[in-house]
């Protein structure tokens, strides 16, 4: 695989990751608390802790990318030519 292979292939993990992490422990603010601004959005976050969610993403895109390296390096999944 070729050298801009391997970030590529950590790019799309990452991404992957990010939208299986962001809904995790989502707490929503109560429609009665929103205000009488006019378009308040009733899905708004409390918190949202983009910060830790970047970093807790970047850590389990981390581990998932190393298990794929492993796991290609090792010759267990080839994509060289066929046959």
């Amino acid at each position: 695989m070729g050298i801009w292979t391997w970030p590529a292939v950590f790019i799309i993990i990452w991404w992957l990751v990010i939208f299986m992490v962001l809904p995790w422990s989502a707490k929503r603010i109560e429609p009665d608390k929103l205000g009488e601004e006019e378009g308040a959005d009733p899905d708004t976050v409390k918190k949202p802790n983009l910060l830790m969610r970047i970093l807790l993403t970047t850590v389990i895109s981390g581990v998932i990318f190393g298990l794929v390296y492993l796991i290609v390096v090792s010759g267990v999944i080839s994509f060289g030519k066929a046959g």
